[in-house]
């Protein structure tokens, strides 16, 4: 088929149509079903993981989340970074009657009525998320939240010929896009490393003649790098943390200490123990303050007051972490919010009422007050050395 967004290549004697979609166009969705019905291939690539296939085929897969086990876990940020992407494709799909990821569905009803095999092309979310976190300097990461929660007021006037325009980038770019353009450096991990990933699995996929469905803005990416060998395990592989990343937690918590112990021997008891109440004053008022915004139990409330001033001088363990086991416990997440969330993620106040997608924003708001707390407080607690 002649169009645009369709690009025939030969590989090694095999033929490879790649096309470039906008996630959330009807037009690509009907492109992609034309294209498989034609060609009707060997195989079928598509721009998917595994979670984000059984996210769209199994529109009740949430209901299995055990949210308490993923904040144990220490999932929440990874799963809130998620649903806002997820929110902001939703209400542009909504806006022009479209299933987020149509062209992705339809390439897999029309692959299994042609008998083609079906490849999940892409790298693991959870993968290209933490990649991108561990990539990430520390001032990057204090503006990271407030600049992803600005995206939730994205998408709202958005015009259909600007969802035309989507074919010239990829719907992880959009999400982020207020981020990115803070955080340029985001795009080797979201979009980069992707295209690599994405050219290694279609040119390894099985078949004389494949279709391979993708965002139409890793097209030139994929297009660059097909029949390149690509180191595919270190594509997967989440980095380390450096020797200041692994101990910078505990060298800020003895540096504290360190604070009231110089605190007692340069100015007596008295001053030290007025440094530790202002400490905890300071920290608890601004974790509670956190919990407070986003209408926590008063219970949680008292609980992430509590345990700031210990927290924040504990690496290992965040307020955030506390408020949200104490939550879940008090206002544990029923069915029927896990049935809603689909619906919910779409407007600012869904987001705020759904008990799911409120324990993640509390979660990263308490956490991010404390630390503003723990800031305001260290000089606070210095005056009286």
């Amino acid at each position: 088929m002649e169009h645009e967004n369709v690009h025939h290549i030969t590989l090694e004697g095999r033929e490879i149509i790649l096309i470039g979609t906008a996630h959330v166009s009807r037009e690509s969705a009907d492109l992609v079903e034309r294209v498989i019905d034609e060609e009707k291939p060997d195989t079928v690539c598509v721009e998917l993981c595994r979670p984000r296939y059984e996210a769209i085929r199994q529109r009740d897969k949430w209901q299995e989340t055990d949210i308490i086990k993923v904040i144990r876990e220490k999932r929440t940020s990874i799963l809130l970074s998620q649903l806002i992407m997820a929110s902001l494709q939703r209400r542009i799909a909504r806006k022009f009657n479209i299933t987020p990821g149509e062209e992705m569905l339809r390439a897999i009803d029309r692959a299994e009525a042609v008998g083609a095999k079906i490849v999940l092309a892409d790298r693991e979310i959870r993968v290209t998320l933490l990649r991108t976190w561990r990539q990430m300097g520390f001032w990057s990461k204090v503006k990271f939240l407030p600049d992803v929660l600005l995206s939730l007021f994205a998408g709202d006037d958005i015009t259909e010929e600007e969802i035309e325009k989507l074919k010239k980038q990829d719907v992880l770019e959009l999400a982020l896009q207020t981020v990115g353009e803070k955080l340029p450096g985001l795009k080797t991990t979201l979009i980069d490393e992707r295209d690599l990933y994405l050219a290694h699995t279609i040119g390894h996929a099985p078949g004389a003649r494949i279709v391979a469905v993708v965002g139409a803005g890793h097209v030139p990416g994929i297009q660059k790098h097909l029949g390149e060998e690509i180191d595919i395990a270190a594509l997967n592989l989440i980095p380390e943390k450096g020797v200041w990343g692994k101990f910078a937690g505990w060298f800020f918590s003895l540096a504290i200490v360190g604070l009231f112990i110089a605190g007692f021997f340069y100015s007596g008891s008295q001053a030290s123990l007025k440094m530790i109440i202002w400490w905890a004053v300071i920290t608890a008022s601004f974790a509670a303050f956190g919990a407070l915004l986003l209408l926590a139990h008063p219970l949680t409330i008292v609980a992430s007051a509590l345990a700031a001033p210990i927290t924040t001088l504990h690496p290992l363990i965040a307020a955030g972490w506390v408020a949200g086991l104490t939550e879940a416990t008090l206002r544990k997440p029923q069915v029927k919010d896990f049935l809603a969330l689909q619906d919910d993620i779409v407007s600012i106040r869904g987001f705020f009422r759904n008990k799911i997608t409120r324990l993640l924003l509390l979660i990263a708001v308490v956490n991010l007050t404390t630390s503003i707390g723990t800031f305001v407080a260290i000089p606070v607690i210095m005056r009286f050395i």
